[in-house]
């Protein structure tokens, strides 16, 4: 390595992870570069590149700022017939270093033959959102039974068909979501039976899909929603997210609303038992988090007594997603040092909350499905020691392009809500924490509103 930088030291941290031995030829070396030859990882030779110096080398790179040093060294080099590589000159080289991916034992590589280098590293970046980091267990995994499966099957063309088949199944999704002993226990039936007996029923994706923008969705998530047969789904699913979804995929409306259930919550449960024996793909798909008032825990339950696999992709759940966008941080040193997420969906017209245990100093509460209840839940605060004064939120279809923020106190929200056209879903934020919205709030599409008197 020709070169003390910053630029070198990148290059010598891809060199060191490739396990080359390597030594470094620069006057001047940065701080990173320091602390590898401290280490002894590399060797320095700490004065300027001089003829000579690329004999008994595999590979040269030059990255030095001094085009005269870079092309000599070049020149040298090729001459030797020994590579060499001078970085943001490609006329200069005899190879291109590309934009790695690593999944070792997978490796991926992005060129762009020298003539961007920065939009090389731009589509690595959009492909490392693409290619989950567990595929090098799995390419592991597979390599341990190569030979068992050379054993099983007599041909090439067998052995071929049996693996497409084992990694377009429920193996790889397996061993995506950290379950390799199962992954390890289905390859081996699988090798046992014969290409053809590998998983009959299919999978239950129980994914989280956020509070609606559908950037906030994980890269598991968006993978899941691409590859699913079906698509269950609830009325807090906005448009976008949906779309992210296959084309072809099926789609099936389960949604509840106040007084309005498509399905009961049984029936959800049994529907998706029902489309997995199918040996569907299912994607069982809910806004926010599918444990935080999600049901999440009673269909998994449903799924684990008829035996059908699944897994739970986590979602950043409302009070996260919503506060965030709103620009209020649900804790915070001067405010508040504790945050409790409470229902406020009414049953019976009541709201059965342990009031006394909400009403706590310094302490954030964030009412989900609490638009209805909105009166009661400001009266019920207030009557268990709240000050009326004690600033409250409501955001209206948070994260989303039409959000709105209303603000108020207890004492005046619910007559500022009654005097608005609100749209759920709405998230309700009582603390003082609220306070901080003013100054804090980033989220451009946002609309507030205040009370008067606050």
């Amino acid at each position: 390595m020709v070169g003390g930088g910053e630029v070198a030291s990148r290059k010598v941290k891809l060199l060191c992870d490739a396990g080359a031995s390597v030594k470094i030829i620069s006057p001047e070396i940065c701080n990173d570069l320091q602390a590898r030859i401290n280490s002894g990882e590399v060797s320095l030779i700490a004065r300027d590149y001089q003829e000579g110096d690329c004999c008994d080398v595999d590979i040269v790179i030059a990255a030095t700022d001094d085009m005269t040093v870079n092309r000599k060294v070049s020149e040298e080099a090729k001459a030797a017939n020994i590579p060499v590589n001078v970085v943001d000159a490609p006329e200069l080289c005899s190879f291109i270093v590309p934009s790695i991916i690593d999944r070792s034992p997978v490796m991926l590589a992005v060129s762009s033959g020298g003539s961007s280098p920065v939009l090389a590293r731009l589509l690595r970046a959009r492909l490392e959102t693409l290619i989950p980091a567990s595929y090098g267990r799995l390419a592991i995994l597979l390599k341990s039974y190569r030979e068992k499966v050379k054993e099983r099957f007599n041909t090439g063309n067998q052995r071929r068909q049996f693996w497409e088949k084992i990694l377009q199944g429920p193996l790889t999704e397996l061993m995506f979501s950290g379950q390799e002993n199962s992954a390890r226990k289905l390859l081996e039936e699988a090798i046992e039976k014969g290409e053809g007996a590998i998983g009959a029923d299919g999978e239950v994706y129980l994914i989280g899909a956020g509070p609606g923008d559908p950037d906030l969705l994980t890269f598991r998530a968006l993978r899941l929603l691409q590859q699913a047969d079906v698509i269950v789904y609830d009325r807090l699913v906005s448009k976008p997210i949906l779309e992210l979804a296959r084309k072809d995929a099926d789609r099936i409306y389960v949604g509840k609303r106040k007084a309005d259930h498509a399905l009961p919550q049984d029936e959800i449960n049994l529907l998706l038992v029902r489309l997995a024996k199918e040996g569907k793909r299912v994607v069982r798909l809910k806004g926010g988090d599918p444990f935080i008032f999600g049901r999440g825990g009673e269909e998994i339950d449903t799924l684990m007594d008829h035996g059908i696999r699944f897994q739970v992709v986590p979602g950043i759940t409302a009070a996260a997603g919503c506060a965030a966008y709103a620009g209020i941080p649900l804790t915070h040193r001067d405010y508040a040092q504790s945050v409790v997420f409470a229902t406020g969906h009414l049953k019976d017209n009541t709201i059965d909350l342990d009031w006394n245990a909400l009403v706590q100093k310094q302490q954030t509460i964030v009412f989900y499905m609490g638009l209805t209840g909105l009166t009661v839940i400001c009266e019920q605060l207030t009557q268990h020691g709240m000050p009326d004064s004690t600033p409250i939120a409501l955001v209206e279809r948070g994260t989303r392009h039409d959000q709105k923020v209303h603000i108020g106190t207890l004492a005046t929200m619910p007559e500022l809500a009654a005097g608005k056209d609100i749209r759920p879903p709405t998230l309700i934020i009582v603390g003082h924490v609220v306070n901080l919205h003013e100054k804090l709030s980033w989220f451009d599409p946002a609309e507030v509103s205040f009370a008067d008197d606050l």
